[in-house]
């Protein structure tokens, strides 16, 4: 088994309230989960109105398709939030239970 994770640092230029940062958080956490079949969630920054943290798992018993996933998810976010710019970007590959 092999567990891909993602953490994925925003900055929300145009944002101006805690609750504009929500409602782009949510509908971004919602198009990531139905299209990529991962787990998604803020895991940061959760009092900033202009950064934002979201964290992305998944499962896999191959590394290299864990990893395509990963990828394909932060190009998902680079292309389709053109609101939304990537400051940085971690992924961590943890082989885990065989």
């Amino acid at each position: 088994m092999v567990i891909g994770v993602c953490r994925i640092r925003l900055r929300l230029p145009e944002n101006q309230s805690l609750k504009g940062k929500r409602a782009v958080l949510k509908s971004l956490i919602a198009r990531l989960q139905n299209k990529f079949k991962v787990s998604v969630a803020e895991v940061g920054d959760n009092d900033s109105w202009q950064l934002a943290t979201i964290g992305a798992a998944c499962v896999s018993n191959d590394e290299r398709h864990a990893n395509q996933v990963l990828a394909a998810i932060v190009n998902f976010v680079r292309r389709e939030r053109l609101d939304a710019e990537i400051l940085d970007v971690e992924t961590e590959i943890i082989d885990g239970l065989s």
